[in-house]
């Protein structure tokens, strides 16, 4: 089962833009990438640095700290299944934007 979280409407990005949030007690950066919307956990998996403020490349977000790069959809490493960021669908529905987290995800 699965948990749909609100995002507050000063909270969804603008265009090409990133916005970090708080979400089920994780931060949660939430990237809009030419209006389609990207979740994913803040924290790099190799080493723990903040990817919100990486370098964006289309759909890629490069940690700051040692230069992985990140595909938004999938989460994966570009070119790479070795290691992965943990992402969550994001829903639209009436105007409203949700970050969707499997009861796995909840509290982690």
């Amino acid at each position: 089962m699965s948990r749909r979280i609100a995002v507050g409407p000063g909270q969804v990005p603008q265009r090409n833009g990133r916005v970090l949030l708080t979400c089920e007690g994780r931060s949660v950066a939430l990237f809009n990438v030419a209006d389609a919307l990207y979740a994913i956990d803040d924290s790099c998996p190799h080493q723990g640095a903040s990817l919100c403020g990486g370098r964006l490349e289309g759909r890629v977000i490069q940690c700051c700290a040692h230069g992985l790069r990140f595909d938004l959809a999938s989460g994966y490493l570009v070119n790479s299944r070795a290691l992965k960021v943990t992402s969550y669908p994001v829903e639209q529905q009436g105007g409203q934007v949700y970050i969707v987290f499997d009861n796995e995800d909840a509290g982690r």
